[in-house]
């Protein structure tokens, strides 16, 4: 299974698409949040299921009038994964308050956004990867350079995943 991760798009979907069009198919989008308002552009270009969730910036969700989901759980593959923005786990000030939780829920990865600096966290015996894909538009890391991640879940049920740049 190919999934692509990204977050913080900020409606720009030039990026987006120059990233659809260099990983080729995938089976999954997941969005980290902040997507604003382009939701329904991403989900129509990425041409597979998508799950989403809102951002600080996220007010109308891509559905129609109901407003984005602030979290969500969900299985993938055999991985409990918790998906959210961060902003209201203040993970610009670190991931302590996120990790946390994310542990409290049981979850064995917990994706999200928020900081614009990409991030693959996996600590030996720690039972928890914490995923960030960055930024798609405002990217703040060293470098500035557009970020998503590739997470591929291999036919032993092991999950691997590249940080990737424009």
């Amino acid at each position: 299974m190919r999934i692509l991760i990204v977050s913080d798009n900020h409606r720009r979907m030039d990026n987006f698409i120059q990233v659809i069009k260099q990983v080729g198919p995938i089976d999954l989008l997941i969005h980290c949040g902040d997507a604003d308002g382009s939701e329904g552009a991403i989900h129509r270009a990425a041409g597979c299921e998508m799950e989403i969730v809102g951002g600080n910036n996220d007010y109308m969700g891509w559905a129609g009038d109901s407003s984005l989901p602030m979290e969500r759980e969900f299985m993938l593959g055999p991985y409990k994964v918790w998906l959210v923005h961060g902003h209201r786990y203040h993970v610009n000030a670190g991931d302590g308050a996120l990790r946390k939780e994310a542990q409290a829920r049981g979850v064995d990865i917990v994706m999200y956004g928020h900081t614009h600096r990409p991030c693959v966290d996996i600590r030996p015996g720690a039972g928890l990867a914490m995923i960030n894909p960055g930024s798609l538009a405002q990217p703040r890391q060293d470098g500035h350079r557009p970020s998503y991640i590739i997470m591929e879940i291999d036919g032993a049920g092991m999950a691997h995943y590249t940080v990737n740049y424009l």
